[in-house]
């Protein structure tokens, strides 16, 4: 991946903790899934702090500097980190961040993930291959291991999802493993969780508003002020620093979108590049469909557009076919930069339709499930894990298509 910013990391990432996404409708029931397996799980003696990390790519894009020093950014304070955690980090990992929670801080017992019920709570449908590879990950981690796992989807429904955790839990899973849909809105699960001593680990996006390690577990995810910084750099070497930008905005009140954001705009201001004039911003809600039609209305408003930041591949692709409509497609004509790593994307480099693609990791699953057994079982887990994420462009697009590491 490109080199480490010092500006504020966000946490889910935990892209994640991550980016990642779209999605909306009903709901769906919690249902069995991985779990009738009555194979023993690994050992729960005491492991190592440290949860291991979504692995990353070797497509060709190097990974970020390791942060083991300086001051705790305010994006980490908020999801509970408040120190940098010495020595190097696992694989896959860019930085951990302290105090190790323990769930013997809040009454929550030991897990026998050979016997005992954990629950996936996803946030959204599974049409997004973010989406997909997340609950993938997930559920092959939890057969792998032999662990009963119990999932749900809210379909972007965030009292869904309040009732699909509480739900898990009365239907007896032990801990809740999940993707929040915004930042702020679970109060009512994390409540019911900590009164029922269910350990509770957040991926992908943060929770806000909360008292670091006293009311969740801890939270994996990617920095998702720095994947923006380093769309920004990308556009900046796509444009030579020069273009009519529009910027294809996520979900709001999401703390993946306004963190994209702001290392966006933040890292052309860094890097002084005022030849890339922002001239249109909307929300299109991290969906191809909306990505298509803001892209429509952007180029009745804006014809002269000649770049476009979406702030997940989604979008991005509903932006080429709203282009190929006019045919304007194509980085000769309209450069596009985008987050999330998925196929498709990888695949428009590839096709000469985007410039770049920042990756957000979906795969959670292990990092996910050695946090939860340190935290309940072993000596605790960093509050706050940032995951590594990778980077296409041309140099390495048909690469990553190759070898699978696009998701």
């Amino acid at each position: 991946m490109a080199s480490k910013r010092t500006t504020a990391l966000s946490a889910l990432s935990v892209a994640g903790l991550v980016a990642v996404l779209s999605g909306c409708g009903g709901s769906s029931s919690p249902a069995a899934s991985g779990g009738d397996s009555s194979s023993a799980a690994p050992a729960a003696s005491a492991p190592a702090a440290a949860a291991s990390a979504p692995a990353s790519s070797d497509a060709g894009a190097s990974a970020p500097a390791a942060a083991g020093s300086g001051e705790v950014p305010a994006a980490i304070k908020a999801a509970g980190g408040t120190s940098v955690l010495p020595g190097t980090p696992p694989k896959g990992v860019e930085a951990q961040y302290g105090p190790l929670c323990k769930g013997s801080d809040l009454g929550i017992g030991k897990i026998d993930f050979a016997k005992d019920t954990i629950g996936w709570a996803q946030s959204e449908k599974e049409a997004n291959p973010f989406r997909i590879a997340s609950t993938k990950s997930q559920v092959d981690e939890a057969k792998k291991r032999g662990i009963k796992l119990l999932t749900t989807n809210a379909q972007s429904n965030v009292q869904q999802e309040n009732s699909d955790i509480k739900g898990m839990i009365d239907k007896g899973a032990k801990a809740i493993i999940f993707s929040p849909i915004n930042s702020t809105g679970l109060g009512d699960a994390i409540s019911y969780a900590k009164s029922k001593h269910v350990a509770m680990i957040p991926v992908d996006r943060n929770i806000t508003g909360v008292e670091g390690c006293k009311e969740v577990g801890p939270q994996l995810g990617s920095d998702f002020i720095q994947q923006g910084q380093r769309a920004a750099d990308a556009m900046i070497k796509a444009t030579g620093g020069k273009a009519k930008l529009a910027i294809l905005l996520g979900a709001t009140g999401v703390n993946v979108t306004d963190d994209r954001t702001t290392g966006f705009l933040d890292e052309l201001k860094a890097k002084n590049a005022t030849g890339i004039e922002v001239i249109f911003k909307q929300t299109a809600d991290f969906t191809r469909e909306k990505g298509q039609t803001v892209t429509e209305t952007l180029l009745q408003a804006h014809p002269d557009v000649n770049a476009i930041y979406a702030e997940n591949d989604e979008m991005a692709l509903g932006a080429i076919t709203a282009l190929q409509d006019k045919g304007k497609n194509g980085t000769d004509k309209v450069h596009i930069v985008s987050i999330d790593g998925t196929k498709g994307a990888v695949q428009a480099i590839v096709d000469g339709d985007i410039d770049a693609v920042i990756e957000s990791n979906p795969a959670y699953g292990p990092a996910a499930e050695d946090a939860l057994n340190a935290y309940v079982n072993g000596d605790g887990a960093p509050a706050v894990t940032i995951t590594t994420d990778n980077q296409y462009d041309k140099s390495n697009a048909q690469a990553a298509i190759d070898n699978g590491t696009a998701y």
